[in-house]
């Protein structure tokens, strides 16, 4: 059973070709026009960046926010969130790997020995 917000959707497969390829160009516009904007935006935020003084007070209010002793500041996410539109976010890697129970048993022996 569709969810309800689903359950008035109409397959692309039971649409007429005419109206697959108005939607799909429409689709394309739309994104062309986000992709646009949001490159608009990277390129008004590096201009402004590139003057050290902004790129000082910035430093100077993360600084202030630390010593302040605020962990989780408005400050941080905003820094986040320029860092992020400009293109600089770091690489989230994991890792993922199959361990033997004998390995995860030893860790966790090792890590109860430091806590005690």
């Amino acid at each position: 059973m569709p969810r309800d917000g689903t359950k008035n959707l109409i397959p692309t497969n039971r649409r007429s070709k005419e109206e697959v390829k108005k939607n799909a160009s429409k689709g394309g516009k739309i994104s062309g026009e986000v992709r646009r904007s949001r490159r608009t935006l990277r390129e008004e935020l590096l201009a402004i960046l590139s003057s050290g003084d902004v790129q000082n007070r910035m430093s100077l209010a993360l600084i202030q926010e630390a010593l302040d002793g605020n962990k989780a500041g408005s400050v941080t996410k905003a820094y986040e969130v320029v860092r992020d539109t400009i293109g600089e976010k770091p690489v989230e890697k994991v890792l993922v790997a199959e361990v033997d129970q004998s390995v995860i048993d030893e860790v966790e022996a090792m890590m109860n020995d430091d806590s005690d």
